[in-house]
């Protein structure tokens, strides 16, 4: 049988705009919150009366806050609070795209505004090599959920690892520059993250 090598549409079509670079789970996340949005306020209702930037601005931060601050799915719809935020960001910039954005943002910033603001920062890390490590919710799990925790570490004792053990293993997890809860002994974090 003769094969031809590759189809030659392949030369032309990869170099077309793609959405085989972008996650199927998220975009059909995002469907169903623009259907949602869709069933309250009309389909594409933003593409014939147009939105304020400050609304969706609004929006998108009060989603990306609420889910900073534990909160992981929106009451409302059911929903992720970062899908509900990638939402609102594909209404604002398809009213961008279509010039139905009324653009209300305050007066633009002085440029670089923002470079001496990192410059501080930047020295907040000279100053503190070596900062204390931040609290995260799984220190919570220290406090409020003891004797679950004591649970799982009687059950890795059951496993015939000793205190030592496992104080020499969260030993190393602290000295680890990457380690995402800092603390937790990584058996006990993989569960409770």
């Amino acid at each position: 049988m003769n094969v031809k090598p590759t189809n030659p549409k392949d030369a032309f079509g990869i170099k077309k705009a793609s959405l085989s670079c972008v996650s199927a789970p998220v975009l059909m996340e995002v469907g169903i919150g623009m259907q949602e949005g869709g069933c309250k306020y009309g389909r594409h209702n933003y593409r014939v009366i147009g939105v304020r930037g400050s609304v969706y601005y609004d929006a998108t931060l009060r989603h990306v806050m609420s889910w900073w601050e534990g909160e992981d799915i929106d009451p409302d719809s059911g929903l992720s609070h970062i899908t509900k935020a990638i939402c609102s960001l594909v209404v604002l910039r398809d009213a961008m795209i279509q010039d139905k954005l009324t653009d209300d943002r305050p007066p633009r910033a002085a440029e670089g505004w923002l470079t001496p603001l990192n410059a501080k920062s930047e020295a907040l890390f000279d100053k503190y090599p070596d900062p204390v490590k931040p609290y995260t919710e799984a220190d919570n799990l220290w406090i409020e959920k003891p004797q679950t925790m004591m649970d799982e570490i009687n059950q890795l004792g059951s496993r015939n690892l000793t205190f030592e053990a496992m104080a020499a293993q969260r030993a190393a997890h602290d000295a680890c520059p990457n380690t995402r809860h800092g603390g937790l002994p990584r058996m006990v974090e993989q569960k409770y993250t």
